[in-house]
């Protein structure tokens, strides 16, 4: 039989895709909120576990609603009533469906369904669309082919934001090598770019091109120059990440991925990077450097008093001045404390039943009321590298403790109570009790017969007495 169970990632997935829908309507992208979602519902939308789907303009409503009230948390479906119950998806019909998928590869899954009915293979009433595509879903080998009705290639046109903050394109580009030590290593520059106004809103070197480099880049970016209501970015790694989504999640961001194939969308990033090889890198001499700060010490200072200053031909005005222009149009961030806690990394972890879990191999330990349920780790990077600092654990996004470094020196000195083991007493208390058996022992009645004084070839008094009379 064939089962299902909504799991944790599954209902974050599905709430990020349901918070993409509605972005576009919190960041006031779009003048009429009803021809918007009436637009959406026309075709079935892909929702992450359960398939194509097809919803109604009231639902993404409703969506939007719940996400003013509770933000990104609302969003997530509550668990299925019958999970961990068998579905009707019999195996005899798994092979028809696998069978007629090897026949038709490129028929999209509405079709195969329908090819399926009239072949009376699936009957309507006993297997819905609905489930049809949770099966499809879940075995991704078995997933649509291409929509020949949507093959034509797209005409890509120019195009920029009227506002400053409405969108930031952003890309990695390889930087020079810095020695190291006895080796060299290689740099990456993140960027951030402003797409009205082409202002870096910051860029910098790093030595390594994951989520934690990008994280650093991005929480310096919207500290200088305000939050963006959407961010593009090409289908990387990095950008693809399910830490990145729910960052731009929290953020109210809508985060906004390029057609595969296509790295002409990006125009405006690109040309930044043509501009920092030819007017920065080719002055630069890589092996009189003394590091990576030294690096970006002397991008910063170009990239302030020349790029950011330097009049440019659309504009016909520098990205800096044009910024400054619709400062009003700039949104800071009113709560630093939060978003420090929204930039915090995110992993999950199972407690174990001694309450340690363990984060980057390192072992910590929490609340025993924690033990053997699964939690959400909220940490810096940095926290890991100072046994006194202490990561924060989450469910359902509400804090439930705190998880401190576990010292197995102090541990090992640490008397510990088990089940049926008598508590320690102190010497005081040890002295008190022997005292007090003896005092118990002194006032029992002697025996007829003492087994010591056998031993002893001696005879108790009663016995003597007996024998002389």
């Amino acid at each position: 039989m064939y089962f299902i169970v909504l799991s944790a990632k599954d209902r974050e997935n599905i709430a990020l895709k349901r918070f993409s829908l509605i972005s576009p309507v919190l960041n006031g992208q779009v003048e009429n909120q009803k021809e918007y979602f009436e637009a959406q519902c026309v075709k079935p939308i892909d929702m992450p576990y359960y398939g194509p789907k097809v919803y109604s303009p009231k639902t993404l409503m409703s969506w939007l609603n719940d996400y003013r009230r509770g933000g990104l948390e609302a969003l997530k479906p509550g668990y299925r009533a019958d999970k961990g119950k068998s579905r009707k998806v019999s195996p005899e019909i798994m092979d028809k469906i696998r069978e007629k998928r090897a026949q038709m590869p490129r028929i999209t899954s509405i079709l195969l369904y329908e090819e399926l009915v009239r072949e009376k293979v699936i009957l309507p009433e006993k297997l819905s669309q609905a489930t049809f595509y949770r099966f499809l879903a879940a075995n991704p080998e078995l997933a649509a082919g291409k929509d020949p009705e949507n093959s034509e290639e797209k005409v890509l046109k120019r195009f920029s934001r009227q506002w400053v903050n409405e969108l930031w394109q952003t890309d990695i580009m390889f930087g020079p090598y810095l020695r190291v030590g006895k080796s060299k290593k290689q740099t990456y520059l993140f960027a951030l770019i402003d797409d009205a106004s082409r202002l870096v809103t910051h860029a910098q070197f790093l030595f390594s091109q994951n989520f934690e480099a990008m994280r650093v880049v991005l929480k310096e970016a919207i500290l200088k120059r305000g939050a963006p209501k959407m961010i593009y970015t090409d289908n990387g790694k990095v950008y693809r990440s399910g830490q990145f989504a729910m960052l731009c999640a929290c953020l109210g961001c809508s985060l906004i991925h390029t057609e595969p194939f296509t790295p002409n969308s990006k125009g405006k990033i690109e040309r930044f990077f043509h501009t920092v090889r030819q007017r920065f890198l080719t002055r630069l001499d890589p092996s009189r450097l003394k590091g990576i700060d030294e690096l970006n010490l002397r991008f910063w200072q170009w990239l302030e008093e020349d790029y950011q200053r330097k009049t440019h031909s659309a504009l016909k005005m520098s990205p800096l001045d044009f910024f400054m222009s619709q400062a009003n149009q700039v949104t800071l961030f009113s709560c630093p404390a939060l978003l420090e806690e929204y930039f915090l990394v995110r992993v999950t972890r199972k407690v174990n039943h001694d309450a340690t879990l363990s984060v980057e191999t390192i072992l910590y330990e929490t609340d025993q009321g924690l033990a053997n349920s699964r939690v959400e780790v909220r940490y810096e990077p940095e926290w890991l590298s100072n046994p006194a600092r202490v990561l924060l654990l989450y469910r359902d996004g509400q804090k439930v403790g705190e998880a401190r470094q576990v010292n197995l020196h102090d541990n090992s000195k640490v008397k510990r109570k088990g089940p049926g083991r008598p508590p320690e007493l102190s010497q005081h208390e040890q002295l008190k009790a022997v005292n007090q058996l003896k005092s118990h022992a002194s006032n029992l009645p002697v025996p007829a017969i003492s087994f010591a004084n056998l031993k002893n070839k001696q005879k108790p008094e009663s016995l003597k007495q007996g024998g002389d009379s």
